[in-house]
């Protein structure tokens, strides 16, 4: 077999080629003509004998991964860490050299089992970026949420309590956007409440208009006109990122029709959710074990033995934040859909685990049968889990 080891950096990488006579070492730029100059280096080579392997380090990569799947090579993705521990587990030398990496990641391969990553194309690579977009949309939505509620906490104390919304719905957008403080609020009248029912489905109805109102009117706030200001800003703000995020959200929807998923077989999770889970994972048949998917989503717990003394600590949280943040959130929404779910959820709180703690136990059981559901090609049914 042929061991060949990528070091990628921003602007070029290192490859280093392990044949069963020969080592060859050399650097390439990140261009169109290098990249053709990486073929040269492979031409002699019997393709079905090469094994290729390269750090996953972000998007420093796709290019080349694009390059080389479109001219009928496969490669590997390592974790970084791995490859780390594998370096120290044969030599105490503390070296750092772009060099030495290409040569490492090349040994390493020898190692261990290789599962070629086809990258599933552009389109799995383009939804695992707008899936990424959405969630750093959100976080900063959430921000500007936060400066809108500083600044009500000023001007207009009651306003958020009343609503009783997470974040601000269409609706409050509306009355803070049009009628700014608290002294217009109070003065809205029957056409406003008229615009303000029918932008809210029929939710926001007469005796919650009157309350508003008469809680704009004695309200403890004081009105200045800087914190207006910023409360105008975040209003824009936030719509322009509502808009941005529906967008994305209409975007992931596309690429996932492409895809056949078991995931969305299971109550509870979305469209949206599936696509993260996927885009996050790639090809789950590549994953053996779903204590696989668990270390990759760093679900897994520490363990430290020694002697006859063994212990589990806490998450490891190395893998895909994304990943993570997406799994134990639709844990809450799949518990209230599917009566197997929530009455693993119960037990774990009667054995004496924190609510987030139940919610990781029940995030590892919804990876046991999402690698079973996709590695089977089955659509979920409860009734198995009795």
């Amino acid at each position: 077999m042929i061991y060949i080891g990528i070091d990628i950096a921003k602007y070029k990488h290192d490859c280093f080629i392990a044949t069963e006579t020969v080592n060859h070492q050399f650097s390439f730029e990140n261009s169109q003509s290098r990249f053709k100059k990486l073929l040269g280096h492979f031409k002699p080579l019997i393709k079905q004998e090469m094994i290729i392997g390269f750090e996953a380090t972000g998007h420093y990569g796709e290019n080349l991964k694009s390059f080389l799947s479109l001219h009928g090579y496969s490669f590997m993705e390592v974790n970084p860490f791995l490859v780390k521990k594998f370096s120290e587990a044969h030599s105490l030398r503390k070296t750092k050299a772009d060099k030495k990496d290409a040569k490492l990641i090349s040994t390493y391969m020898k190692s261990v089992d290789y599962k070629a990553y086809h990258h599933q194309s552009y389109h799995i690579s383009a939804l695992k970026s707008l899936c990424r977009l959405r969630f750093k949309l959100i976080s900063i939505r959430t921000k500007h949420y936060n400066m809108m509620t500083k600044v009500l906490d000023l001007i207009f104390p009651e306003f958020k309590p009343f609503m009783k919304e997470q974040g601000y719905s269409d609706t409050s957008l509306y009355i803070l956007k049009h009628f700014k403080s608290p002294n217009k609020i109070a003065k809205m009248n029957d056409e406003h409440f008229d615009k303000l029912r029918k932008r809210s489905m029929g939710r926001f109805n007469y005796p919650k208009f009157v309350k508003l109102k008469a809680l704009a009117k004695t309200t403890i706030g004081v009105t200045q006109d800087h914190q207006l200001f910023k409360l105008k800003t975040s209003i824009a703000y936030v719509e322009k990122l509502n808009q941005d995020i529906k967008e994305t959200e209409k975007q992931i929807t596309s690429l996932m029709n492409r895809y056949p998923t078991k995931i969305q077989t299971i109550k509870g999770i979305g469209i949206i959710s599936a696509a993260t889970i996927v885009s996050e994972y790639g090809d789950i048949s590549l994953f053996s074990t779903p204590a696989e998917m668990l270390s990759y989503a760093g679900l897994d717990s520490t363990i430290k033995q020694s002697g006859t003394m063994s212990s589990t600590g806490k998450l490891v949280k190395r893998g895909s934040k994304y990943l993570r943040a997406t799994l134990i959130n639709i844990c809450m929404m799949v518990m209230i859909y599917n009566p197997v779910f929530y009455d693993y959820y119960t037990k774990k709180k009667q054995e004496g685990k924190h609510h987030r703690v139940a919610l990781v136990h029940l995030a590892k059981k919804l990876i046991r049968i999402i690698h079973h559901l996709e590695t089977h090609h089955e659509d979920f049914d409860s009734s198995k889990l009795q």
